[in-house]
């Protein structure tokens, strides 16, 4: 397949699979076939030519009010909190 306007066909795709695929597409606003390739991509470790894949967690940077920053430390106050007797 050195053609770089190679075709593919794969026949009886699982159905979690498919699922998968397609909540990929979906989440990438892309098609079918551009999600495929980019995965491919990734897993083979053959550059790719999009993004590096987004948690969608970087929209959410530096939204936190000084107040939600501090509610968020008092609640989580007691993950900090070490017990010994699980340490000896």
């Amino acid at each position: 397949m050195s053609d770089p306007a190679s075709h593919l066909t794969v026949r009886r795709i699982p159905p979690a699979l498919a699922s998968a695929l397609s909540r990929e597409r979906k989440r990438r606003k892309a098609s079918l076939n551009s999600t495929v390739i980019g995965l491919l991509n990734h897993a083979l470790g053959v550059e790719a030519t999009e993004s590096p894949r987004s948690n969608g967690l970087a929209k959410l940077a530096g939204t936190w009010t000084s107040r939600d920053a501090t509610a968020f430390e008092r609640a989580t106050l007691a993950t900090r909190q070490v017990d010994e007797e699980l340490w000896r």
